[in-house]
């Protein structure tokens, strides 16, 4: 009897361990692209303090334990704190904090890396330090996490719209919804931006920089428009935003010579391009740089917006992200040098080498603030009186809010007097500051304590610079003590 032979396993073909190691490549990168958000004992990225203090709030206004304030459901400005509130519910505040800025940079990363390679045509792999780096810039740290999750919602619709069908465009539709829920301006870039785009394809070339020119005159008469009927505040330093380099500026100034060595190599990257003439056949992409610096530039960075006690504020320091991104995509289109991509990976390293020393640093901060309001009886008032006014993103401000979760009442924080958010104030409270005028100046030490504050409790700093925990007394100043801390 013969025996059989044994037939080796079929080889995968190419195309098959093509795809898994594309698989394999954006586990490994979404791993490196949310390893800050775990390498330190807490997260520090400013407003998100404010975020999970106002979702406690929320849970006692729920249980009937916080007299004076009230939930109201709103239509936008909202999904971060859903989500936030909602994977509390599940896993707790700590875990919930680190999943949530996880999913969102996730988000925000992929969604860029998306509409980049939806733009150049081919995967966008050469622009993702750069990706990486803005990501974790400016408008991480100051923790305007609704409007950065909204803005990563775009980039996806955005990218899922460019090679179009009816399946991609109802998609694209019903991201846009959900980032609008999140935040509406980036919202209002990207429909902007796919309006362009559709009449951009629809006339002819030679016709084109006429429909650049008729945009920008649209965004100035906007701009009048709404200078004539609200109050809003720009300035000239809006200017040097336009790049959208200034993103990697988030605390002192080493910050800005990385951004200003990363401004020459953008210009190296792109060399080509403004030396041949070559801009106006890079396509919309170019288009879209134009429009998106514009932007920063035209519209005003402060609007007081009706019906809202506290002003949507830093609107260019956040339309300076999608300028970013927008540059990334132009840059992807072109093939860079060994070099050019030898000294992103270089920047990048550099600029999360400072990111993690500097966290360090916060974090110590406020484990120091963390331990001094542990000591005091639950349920206490605690405004804090230290900041260091040389870091952009603000990142002291609201370490005093997640401090007191569960433990004590942050009693400046600004969220509920604002009317902006859903926790509001309905009167006065023995919990928050009932009006913005009051919060605002407590956090800006040009507060002066009122009987009705008392008892009241101030975290502050002695000449040697060592934080201490003081109680307030009627009529006393609640200034600001600056620290050096970087």
């Amino acid at each position: 009897m013969r025996k059989s032979r044994r037939v080796p396993p079929a080889k995968p073909d190419r195309g098959e361990r093509k795809f898994s190691l594309g698989r394999w490549l954006y586990a490994v990168v979404s791993l490196a692209l949310v390893a800050p958000c775990f390498w330190h004992s807490r997260i520090e990225a400013g407003d998100l303090g404010s975020h999970v203090y106002n979702v406690w709030l929320a849970q006692l206004v729920s249980r009937g334990q916080a007299p004076g304030l009230t939930v109201r459901p709103q239509a936008t400005n909202i999904l971060f704190d859903l989500l936030l509130s909602g994977l509390n519910t599940i896993f707790g505040m700590d875990a919930a904090q680190r999943i949530a800025v996880t999913l969102v940079v996730l988000v925000f990363a992929w969604g860029a890396f998306a509409f980049a390679s939806a733009v150049a045509g081919r995967a966008a792999w050469t622009v993702m330090p750069a990706i990486a780096m803005v990501a974790y810039g400016f408008v991480y740290h100051v923790g305007f996490f609704n409007f950065y999750l909204s803005l990563g919602l775009c980039l996806w619709a955005m990218a899922l719209a460019w090679h179009w069908s009816l399946g991609r465009g109802a998609a694209a539709a019903m991201l846009i919804a959900l980032a609008f829920v999140a935040h509406a301006l980036p919202v209002a870039w990207a429909l902007g931006l796919m309006a362009y785009r559709w009449a951009f394809a629809r006339i002819a070339p030679e016709r084109r920089r006429w429909l650049a020119a008729a945009a920008l005159g649209a965004m100035l008469a906007a701009r009048g428009a709404i200078a004539l009927t609200i109050q809003t505040r720009g300035s000239v330093q809006q200017m040097m935003l336009v790049t959208g380099v200034d993103q990697l500026i988030v605390f002192d100034g080493k910050y800005g010579w990385m951004a200003l060595l990363f401004f020459v190599l953008w210009i190296s990257w792109l060399s080509g391009l403004l030396r041949r003439g070559e801009i106006g056949k890079a396509g919309v992409v170019a288009h879209f740089c134009l429009l998106s610096a514009a932007a920063v530039v035209i519209f005003p960075t402060w609007v007081a917006i009706p019906g809202y006690k506290h002003a949507l504020a830093f609107i260019a320091e956040r339309m300076s992200l999608p300028m970013a991104v927008c540059v990334c995509a132009l840059a992807a289109g072109r093939q860079p040098r060994a070099w050019q991509l030898a000294a992103m990976g270089a920047l990048a390293l550099v600029f999360f080498g400072m990111l993690y020393r500097d966290e360090g640093v916060l974090c110590d901060l406020e484990d120091r603030i963390e331990a001094l309001v542990a000591r005091l009886p639950p349920g206490q008032r605690v405004v804090c009186a230290v900041n260091d006014p040389g870091l952009r993103a603000g990142p002291v401000t609201h370490m005093i809010d997640r401090a007191c979760v569960g433990r004590c009442y942050s009693y400046a924080n600004y969220e509920p007097s604002t009317a902006q958010f859903r926790v509001r104030v309905t009167g006065p409270n023995p919990i928050v500051a009932a009006t913005y005028g009051d919060s605002l100046g407590m956090q800006d030490g040009q507060y002066t304590v009122k009987p009705e504050d008392l008892p009241l409790y101030v975290v502050g700093a002695n000449a040697q610079g060592m934080l201490e925990l003081r109680s307030a007394a009627a009529g006393m100043p609640v200034g600001s003590i600056p620290l050096d801390l970087l």
